[in-house]
């Protein structure tokens, strides 16, 4: 591990304000900041992140979970996963965001993953992991040896000739389908970001993951009220049963008005580089009989401009058949 310096933020501007000044007086210093760690140690361990400063903003009162006056609620970006995915404002209500989080990593994790960290949980790809390997995330320009080699848990969607990386979160997919907003603090004041705006495809930059400036810090993630008598389902198929990321996932979000789908929301997780928000899917679906023809077709229009790889070509009909059972799950009669 590479020497850095550690300093425990007292308030969030001052968090800012410390990443902010020791960029200036380093140039080109990696500032990170730390909460859980859950990602971030395993990184510096690996010499894949070399931050220079690492400022501690796990004692900050940023762990609340609390009803906003329109209905929706407000998740702190510190809220341990174990916390939020067991919080009545959330198990019930938004049951989607609850499965995804209980479906990820091991419970001693998720004691102390936090939302914010979850946000930016970085690829599970080997080449990256590897600082033996040249890899275009870790060092533009180097190279993505994953096209030509391993890439059974790569990405079929949204991929480039610079990065086939996944995006590895569980809850980053039910996020997107529960149509999340991220605020954020930085130099420049506060802002909030649309989760469909925050993530960016690989690209030619696909060390650029979102839309984060340096310095910026995420303060709290805030969900809108679903609809009446909306209903969630996450749906996670894998290789084992616990401590394992996605092949392919489906978050959605639904409600049936006469007899047809209404409000709708779909979600993937494992095949893109970014959580993918199935919009093709949502277009054949709105106003649709809720019935396996019409999840089907949902289902292919979805992974209509899949590209898949060398080795993870069964991706495309493992999410196919993810959609349909997790819509089939989601508007099943209640007993």
């Amino acid at each position: 591990m590479e020497i850095f310096q550690l300093s425990r933020a007292n308030g969030v501007r001052d968090a800012i304000t410390a990443g902010a000044t020791s960029a200036t007086a380093q140039q080109g210093a990696q500032v990170r900041f730390l909460a859980g760690g859950t990602t971030l140690l395993d990184l510096m361990k690996l010499n894949v992140e070399q931050p220079t400063q690492v400022i501690d903003i796990s004692r900050l009162p940023l762990d609340r979970i609390e009803a906003l006056p329109d209905g929706g609620v407000k998740i702190g970006a510190t809220a341990r996963n174990a916390d939020l995915a067991l919080h009545p404002l959330i198990r019930a209500p938004y049951a989607v965001l609850s499965q995804a989080l209980l479906a990820g990593a091991s419970a001693q994790l998720r004691n102390m993953a936090t939302t914010g960290g979850n946000l930016l949980q970085r690829t599970r790809c080997v080449y990256f992991r590897d600082t033996a390997m040249p890899c275009n995330k870790r060092e533009p320009g180097s190279g993505c040896p994953a096209i030509q080699g391993f890439n059974r848990t790569l990405a079929i969607l949204g991929a480039s000739d610079a990065c086939i990386a996944t995006n590895p979160s569980d809850m980053n997919v039910a996020l997107t389908a529960l149509d999340a907003t991220i605020h954020v603090e930085g130099t420049g004041g506060a802002r909030s970001i649309a989760i469909d705006d925050f993530f960016v495809l690989p690209g030619t930059t696909p060390q650029r993951e979102n839309v984060l400036d340096a310095g910026d810090l995420i303060t709290h993630v805030t969900l809108p009220p679903l609809p009446a008598g909306a209903r969630s389902v996450y749906l996670k198929l894998r290789d084992r049963a616990s401590y394992e990321f996605a092949l392919a996932s489906a978050a959605v979000v639904v409600t049936l008005d006469g007899g047809r789908i209404g409000h709708v929301r779909v979600a993937l997780g494992g095949v893109g580089t970014r959580p993918w928000h199935a919009l093709e899917a949502e277009a054949v679906l709105r106003g649709a009989a809720p019935d396996a023809a019409t999840f089907r077709k949902a289902a292919d229009a979805a992974l209509a401009n899949a590209k898949p790889q060398s080795q993870n070509g069964f991706k495309v009909e493992l999410a196919r058949r993810c959609i349909v059972h997790a819509l089939t799950q989601a508007t099943a009669a209640t007993p």
